[in-house]
């Protein structure tokens, strides 16, 4: 949970003020609230309110559409072409086809002054024919139209466009003329007023209007809407805004993960748009994103500019397999069923009886994640089928769910009871777990390990690998084996001999496994395989934040270097502070947190003054621990914000690396901010 004083106000603007900039959907601060309402108020319905709209049959699924924030904030391009070109797209490309019907305006489609009849006023720059023009468009291609504005005085612009505070039953009148079937309805300049009595009062303007509008709340999880907007809105954001990155979006999956037991028909967690296509993620991160969005029964709103996003966002974006576990009409989200050292499997219960299970690898390496069907809640069955939503494949297993994942990837599969599993080719699985690490110079042995998870043999297993130009990689045993019988495995080991010239960093090598199936196919698959170059620590004494670590994991947001941890985009932290004192150097982290580096074992020592940072007020339990090669060495027990920072220290002689852990003392990781303060290793 975001400390509050970080919060940030959204720059915006029109079109003749794009230069202003922009900043955050929903934004994650309270932006400095006005004076007055200003316009005539309308917190009361009128005197002969219309009918109560009837909206229990609305978002029985997650909704899905469009929304421009993500990809224009409020700079020129965003206006009524854009909205058009979107409601195009949507026909042209499938997409309606595929589920999605909202095309949705965001933040600067007003002018910053309502008329004299205190009505909202659309820029006439950006869309010079109104907003009913632009949603009759979208409603003649099928479709469904929504808008913005904040509970309060002003909108998150810095600009300040109206908010509906004082206005509701008036704005809702206008929405509903307009035609707009979505509303969505932030948090900024909301005067310090009940959160849950503000949005109640919108709930009823739209009813009051007779118009069904599904209504989505934006209060960023402040208030912990999950608990009371069942029932006043059909969905409710549980987070911050989310950002195009990888960290951004972990942070923020980490949030909404642990609320499955809110979720369900008619009203869904919200943990904010999709990023996929916007170009900030590599496409196997995306693929996460879309699958982790949509096990957890996520509303599914495009936040890219459809007019200039690549293929791979469309493949994405469409995959009408994985848009049906999200749209499942048993509504329920998914639950984590195992989490450990990046390891994560979720599990979704669905309205036939089968279970989606997604295996995602949160770590900078590829690893092994696995399950059961029985863990994942499926009934005892001789045989199991398993299918790949991404590879859009099936196969059957015994009963263990299992597959090497690449590094931020995640297998999103189907998995039922099945009579005739005998008729599917047996699942195999084949990949090495976790890499290596060399010195540039040096060579590593890598161990590649192939498994038939089926109950049928496969034959002919062959193995080989690749590695970059200038790399050697030759096998140091049997690269394959006539029969792999059904639960068996097979190991075959690789040398690597890493150039002189390779850089520090991740370099990626490829483990192509053939073999044949019962029915005599032969089939081949490829997977990622990691060799991490890094520099060893010099002789003496270094602060390790000025090194490059191995592998990060955290609660929220980036590992941070020489800050506190900002909980979203790397640098948004503050100087390290426990107890009233300041260091320079060290990290920021957010429980559950792990860093790890390479020392190959020349270092002996490493300290450290660790504590909560004081941004937490008085919040926050977590404790510290290092490891050397993955053996306990030191830990300080549970402190609170309450302590000064407390000294650790940890003999790490020969290890060859040093992982630093910090978890959330048994209560949580909200407010969990914790800092490694003048963090050192001697070699």
């Amino acid at each position: 949970m975001s400390h509050p004083s970080g919060r940030r106000t959204r720059s915006a603007g029109r079109t003749a003020m794009a230069a202003l900039g922009a900043g955050l959907l929903c934004a994650t601060v309270l932006a400095a609230p006005s004076s007055a309402a200003g316009g005539r108020p309308a917190t009361s319905p009128p005197s002969n309110p219309a009918p109560a709209g009837d909206d229990s049959h609305l978002a029985l699924t997650p909704p899905m559409g469009f929304n421009n924030w993500n990809s224009t904030h409020c700079r020129a391009e965003f206006n009524e072409e854009m909205v058009r070109g979107m409601a195009d797209l949507f026909v042209e490309r499938g997409l309606k086809d595929a589920g999605y019907e909202y095309i949705n305006l965001d933040d600067c489609w007003a002018l910053p002054e309502r008329d004299a009849e205190g009505k909202l006023v659309p820029d006439p720059e950006r869309f010079p024919h109104g907003i009913k023009a632009v949603a009759d468009y979208v409603h003649a291609r099928g479709l469904k139209f929504g808008i913005y504005t904040s509970a309060g005085t002003k909108t998150c612009s810095d600009i300040g466009f109206p908010g509906a505070l004082g206005h509701e039953y008036s704005d809702a009148r206008q929405f509903a003329d307009w035609g707009v079937d979505y509303l969505k309805y932030d948090n900024c300049n909301n005067q310090g007023l009940d959160a849950k009595q503000r949005y109640l009062t919108m709930r009823d303007a739209l009813r009051a209007t007779g118009r069904p509008i599904l209504y989505s709340i934006c209060e960023w999880g402040e208030n912990r809407p999950w608990e009371w907007a069942r029932g006043v809105g059909q969905s409710w954001r549980t987070t911050g805004d989310i950002k195009d990155n990888w960290e951004s979006m972990l942070s923020i999956m980490k949030k909404n993960l642990p609320l499955d037991e809110y979720a369900g028909p008619g009203g869904w967690n919200d943990p904010d748009m999709l990023e996929v296509g916007n170009g900030g993620m590599t496409d196997t991160e995306y693929r996460t994103h879309f699958s982790m969005w949509s096990i957890m029964a996520a509303p599914l709103l495009i936040g890219a500019d459809l007019r200039s996003a690549p293929q791979s966002a469309f493949d994405i974006l469409s995959n009408e397999e994985v848009i049906a576990v999200d749209q499942d009409e048993l509504g329920r989200q998914g639950k984590v069923i195992a989490s450990e050292n990046g390891r994560w499997v979720i599990a979704k219960e669905l309205a036939d009886g089968s279970r989606a299970v997604a295996l995602f690898n949160e770590s900078d390496q590829p690893q092994r994640v696995s399950t059961t069907a029985r863990a994942a809640g499926l009934p005892h069955s001789a045989g199991y089928r398993v299918r790949d939503l991404w590879k859009h494949a099936d196969t059957h297993t015994a009963g263990k769910i299992s597959a090497t994942v690449p590094a931020h990837g995640t297998v999103l599969v189907r998995v039922s009871p099945d009579r005739d599993w005998a008729q599917l080719p047996p699942a195999v699985d084949s990949g090495v777990d976790g890499g290596a690490i060399a010195e540039s110079g040096d060579g590593v042995r890598l161990t590649a390990a192939t498994e038939n998870l089926g109950r049928q043999p496969v034959r002919s297993v062959s193995t080989g690998m690749t590695g970059p130009e200038g790399w050697r990689v030759r096998a140091e045993s049997r690269p394959g084996t006539a029969v792999l019988r059904g639960g068996a495995t097979f190991r075959s080991t690789w040398r690597i001999d890493v150039p002189r010239s390779a850089e520090p960093g991740s370099h990626e090598l490829k483990l192509t496994t053939t073999y044949r199936l019962p029915s005599g196919r032969q089939v081949r698959s490829d997977s990622q395989v990691l060799v991490r170059v890094a520099v060893a620590p010099a002789g003496g004494t270094t602060h390790l934040s000025d090194l490059a670590p191995l592998s990060t994991a955290n609660g929220f947001g980036p590992v941070e270097i020489d800050r506190s941890n900002g909980e979203s985009a790397a640098g948004d932290g503050k100087p390290l502070t426990i107890g009233g004192r300041t260091w320079s150097k060290g990290l920021g982290v957010h429980a559950v947190s792990r860093v790890e580096y390479f020392t190959a074992g020349r270092c002996e020592r490493v300290t450290a003054s660790v504590g909560v940072d004081d941004e937490t007020g008085e919040r926050g339990t977590v404790a510290f621990e290092i490891q050397a090669d993955g053996e306990r060495r030191a830990g300080t027990g549970t402190l609170t914000n309450s302590q000064d920072a407390q000294e650790i220290s940890a003999d790490v002689t020969g290890a060859e690396t040093v992982t630093l852990t910090v978890t959330d003392g048994g209560d949580g990781s909200e407010y969990d901010h914790a800092d490694w303060a003048d963090l050192k290793v001697t070699c």
